[in-house]
Protein backbone atom coordinates (compact mmCIF):
# COMPACT_ATOMS: atom_id res chain seq x y z
CA UNK A 1 0.00 0.00 0.00
CA UNK A 2 1.38 3.48 -1.04
CA UNK A 3 1.12 6.06 1.86
CA UNK A 4 1.75 9.58 0.96
CA UNK A 5 4.43 11.45 1.90
CA UNK A 6 5.10 15.27 2.83
CA UNK A 7 8.59 15.46 0.72
CA UNK A 8 7.24 17.77 -1.84
CA UNK A 9 5.55 20.01 0.68
CA UNK A 10 8.95 20.27 2.60
CA UNK A 11 10.55 20.90 -0.86
CA UNK A 12 7.73 23.91 -1.28
CA UNK A 13 8.69 25.45 1.90
CA UNK A 14 12.47 25.48 1.29
CA UNK A 15 11.41 26.99 -2.22
CA UNK A 16 10.18 30.08 -0.30
CA UNK A 17 6.58 28.94 -0.76
CA UNK A 18 4.04 29.85 2.42
CA UNK A 19 0.75 27.62 1.88
CA UNK A 20 -0.25 25.06 -0.17
CA UNK A 21 -3.68 24.35 -1.97
CA UNK A 22 -4.87 20.78 -2.95
CA UNK A 23 -7.18 19.53 -4.65
CA UNK A 24 -8.88 16.30 -5.88
CA UNK A 25 -12.51 14.93 -6.65
CA UNK A 26 -14.84 12.42 -5.98
CA UNK A 27 -17.75 10.91 -8.72
CA UNK A 28 -16.07 11.43 -11.98
CA UNK A 29 -17.33 7.82 -12.85
CA UNK A 30 -20.45 7.84 -11.41
CA UNK A 31 -23.93 7.33 -13.04
CA UNK A 32 -25.66 9.83 -10.82
CA UNK A 33 -25.67 13.17 -8.42
CA UNK A 34 -22.72 15.42 -8.87
CA UNK A 35 -18.73 15.68 -8.96
CA UNK A 36 -17.83 16.68 -6.08
CA UNK A 37 -14.05 18.61 -5.16
CA UNK A 38 -12.43 20.15 -2.55
CA UNK A 39 -10.26 22.17 -2.22
CA UNK A 40 -7.38 22.66 0.90
CA UNK A 41 -5.32 25.11 2.17
CA UNK A 42 -2.65 24.22 4.41
CA UNK A 43 0.06 26.76 5.63
CA UNK A 44 3.79 24.93 5.00
CA UNK A 45 5.18 25.38 8.08
CA UNK A 46 3.51 22.28 9.42
CA UNK A 47 5.21 20.11 7.60
CA UNK A 48 8.83 21.17 9.42
CA UNK A 49 7.92 19.09 12.32
CA UNK A 50 6.13 15.97 13.45
CA UNK A 51 2.79 17.47 13.15
CA UNK A 52 -0.28 15.93 14.84
CA UNK A 53 -2.46 16.05 11.78
CA UNK A 54 0.62 13.28 10.71
CA UNK A 55 -1.31 11.09 12.88
CA UNK A 56 -4.73 11.02 11.56
CA UNK A 57 -3.94 8.06 9.30
CA UNK A 58 -4.76 10.30 6.22
CA UNK A 59 -4.34 8.63 2.61
CA UNK A 60 -5.89 8.11 -0.17
CA UNK A 61 -9.74 7.65 0.36
CA UNK A 62 -10.05 4.99 -1.61
CA UNK A 63 -8.14 2.73 0.99
CA UNK A 64 -10.28 3.83 4.05
CA UNK A 65 -13.43 2.63 5.24
CA UNK A 66 -16.50 4.94 5.61
CA UNK A 67 -15.95 5.19 9.63
CA UNK A 68 -12.31 5.88 9.16
CA UNK A 69 -12.99 8.78 6.40
CA UNK A 70 -15.72 10.21 8.80
CA UNK A 71 -12.87 10.57 11.57
CA UNK A 72 -10.86 11.82 9.68
CA UNK A 73 -12.52 14.43 8.06
CA UNK A 74 -13.91 15.50 11.12
CA UNK A 75 -10.27 16.00 12.80
CA UNK A 76 -9.19 17.64 9.73
CA UNK A 77 -12.35 19.95 9.80
CA UNK A 78 -12.10 20.74 13.25
CA UNK A 79 -8.80 21.74 12.80
CA UNK A 80 -7.91 25.75 12.05
CA UNK A 81 -5.38 25.58 10.60
CA UNK A 82 -6.85 24.23 7.19
CA UNK A 83 -9.22 25.61 5.53
CA UNK A 84 -11.16 23.95 2.84
CA UNK A 85 -13.93 25.08 0.28
CA UNK A 86 -16.17 22.34 -1.54
CA UNK A 87 -17.40 22.53 -5.20
CA UNK A 88 -19.39 20.78 -7.10
CA UNK A 89 -20.92 20.36 -10.78
CA UNK A 90 -24.62 19.16 -10.42
CA UNK A 91 -26.03 16.52 -13.09
CA UNK A 92 -27.29 19.13 -15.84
CA UNK A 93 -23.88 20.74 -15.74
CA UNK A 94 -22.07 17.85 -16.56
CA UNK A 95 -24.63 16.88 -19.30
CA UNK A 96 -24.44 20.27 -20.39
CA UNK A 97 -20.36 20.85 -20.51
CA UNK A 98 -19.10 16.90 -20.37
CA UNK A 99 -17.98 15.58 -16.85
CA UNK A 100 -14.13 16.68 -17.37
CA UNK A 101 -15.04 20.52 -17.96
CA UNK A 102 -17.60 20.62 -15.18
CA UNK A 103 -15.44 18.75 -13.07
CA UNK A 104 -12.43 21.88 -13.82
CA UNK A 105 -15.10 24.64 -13.21
CA UNK A 106 -15.88 23.07 -9.85
CA UNK A 107 -12.18 23.34 -9.00
CA UNK A 108 -11.59 26.54 -10.40
CA UNK A 109 -14.20 27.72 -8.43
CA UNK A 110 -13.26 25.86 -5.21
CA UNK A 111 -9.62 27.24 -5.60
CA UNK A 112 -10.64 30.49 -6.75
CA UNK A 113 -13.00 30.74 -3.53
CA UNK A 114 -9.63 30.48 -1.17
CA UNK A 115 -7.30 32.53 -2.63
CA UNK A 116 -7.50 36.24 -1.51
CA UNK A 117 -5.46 39.56 -2.34
CA UNK A 118 -3.66 39.23 1.05
CA UNK A 119 -2.83 35.41 0.02
CA UNK A 120 1.13 34.45 0.58
CA UNK A 121 2.75 32.74 -2.33
CA UNK A 122 1.15 29.52 -2.77
CA UNK A 123 0.86 26.60 -4.59
CA UNK A 124 -1.57 24.90 -6.06
CA UNK A 125 -1.62 20.36 -6.26
CA UNK A 126 -3.88 18.63 -8.22
CA UNK A 127 -4.43 15.26 -8.21
CA UNK A 128 -4.20 14.30 -11.33
CA UNK A 129 -2.30 14.78 -15.07
CA UNK A 130 -3.25 18.34 -15.97
CA UNK A 131 -3.36 21.97 -13.92
CA UNK A 132 -6.41 23.71 -13.90
CA UNK A 133 -6.86 26.28 -16.89
CA UNK A 134 -8.25 29.92 -15.71
CA UNK A 135 -6.14 30.09 -12.24
CA UNK A 136 -3.48 32.92 -11.99
CA UNK A 137 -1.08 31.09 -9.50
CA UNK A 138 1.66 28.31 -9.91
CA UNK A 139 -0.10 25.16 -9.93
CA UNK A 140 1.46 21.12 -9.79
CA UNK A 141 -0.08 18.54 -11.47
CA UNK A 142 0.37 15.13 -9.77
CA UNK A 143 -0.62 11.69 -11.17
CA UNK A 144 -1.97 9.64 -8.53
CA UNK A 145 -1.59 12.55 -6.14
CA UNK A 146 -4.05 11.32 -3.70
CA UNK A 147 -2.12 8.17 -3.38
CA UNK A 148 1.34 9.89 -3.18
CA UNK A 149 0.78 13.89 -1.39
CA UNK A 150 -0.44 14.46 2.68
CA UNK A 151 -2.01 17.54 1.45
CA UNK A 152 -3.86 15.49 -1.68
CA UNK A 153 -5.12 13.02 0.62
CA UNK A 154 -6.56 14.84 3.03
CA UNK A 155 -8.68 17.00 0.45
CA UNK A 156 -9.61 13.41 -1.28
CA UNK A 157 -11.26 12.79 1.87
CA UNK A 158 -13.03 15.77 3.01
CA UNK A 159 -14.79 15.14 -0.45
CA UNK A 160 -15.59 12.15 -0.30
CA UNK A 161 -17.08 12.38 3.17
CA UNK A 162 -19.03 15.30 1.75
CA UNK A 163 -19.90 13.49 -1.72
CA UNK A 164 -21.22 10.49 0.26
CA UNK A 165 -23.40 12.51 2.77
CA UNK A 166 -25.13 14.06 -0.15
CA UNK A 167 -25.77 10.66 -1.72
CA UNK A 168 -27.56 9.32 1.38
CA UNK A 169 -29.34 12.80 1.32
CA UNK A 170 -30.79 11.81 -1.87
CA UNK A 171 -31.49 8.23 -0.88
CA UNK A 172 -34.02 9.41 0.80
CA UNK A 173 -35.33 11.15 -1.89
CA UNK A 174 -35.20 8.53 -4.23
CA UNK A 175 -35.28 5.33 -2.02
CA UNK A 176 -35.69 2.76 -4.81
CA UNK A 177 -32.55 3.45 -6.54
CA UNK A 178 -30.40 2.85 -3.24
CA UNK A 179 -28.23 5.63 -3.45
CA UNK A 180 -26.89 4.74 -0.27
CA UNK A 181 -25.58 2.20 -1.15
CA UNK A 182 -23.83 2.70 -4.27
CA UNK A 183 -23.22 6.49 -4.46
CA UNK A 184 -24.19 6.95 -7.70
CA UNK A 185 -21.62 4.30 -9.10
CA UNK A 186 -23.02 1.50 -11.80
CA UNK A 187 -23.01 -1.58 -9.48
CA UNK A 188 -25.46 -4.05 -10.23
CA UNK A 189 -27.64 -3.28 -7.77
CA UNK A 190 -27.83 0.45 -9.11
CA UNK A 191 -28.26 -0.96 -13.00
CA UNK A 192 -30.92 -2.78 -12.20
CA UNK A 193 -32.73 -0.51 -10.48
CA UNK A 194 -31.91 2.13 -13.03
CA UNK A 195 -33.13 -0.63 -16.35
CA UNK A 196 -36.75 -1.25 -13.59
CA UNK A 197 -37.64 2.55 -12.97
CA UNK A 198 -35.07 4.60 -15.65
CA UNK A 199 -33.61 7.18 -14.72
CA UNK A 200 -34.31 9.85 -11.80
CA UNK A 201 -33.66 13.64 -11.57
CA UNK A 202 -30.17 13.35 -10.23
CA UNK A 203 -29.07 10.54 -13.10
CA UNK A 204 -26.74 11.76 -15.61
CA UNK A 205 -28.58 11.45 -18.76
CA UNK A 206 -25.09 11.89 -21.22
CA UNK A 207 -23.79 8.98 -19.48
CA UNK A 208 -24.20 5.51 -20.86
CA UNK A 209 -26.15 3.50 -20.05
CA UNK A 210 -28.77 6.07 -18.87
CA UNK A 211 -28.43 7.83 -22.32
CA UNK A 212 -29.63 4.80 -23.24
CA UNK A 213 -32.94 5.01 -21.66
CA UNK A 214 -34.07 8.19 -22.27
Amino acid sequence: MILPDKSLERKLLVSGYNQVIAVDEVGMGCLAGPVVVCAALLPLWIFKKNDPLFHLGVRDSKQLSAAQRERIALALGADPRLKFQIGYAHPKTIDRLNIYQATRLAMKRAVSSLVSSRSQKVMVLVDGNKTIAGINLPQQAIIKGDQKVFSIAAASIIAKVYRDKLMRNYAKRYPAYGFDQHKGYGTKLHLAQLAALGPSVIHRKSFAPVSNLR
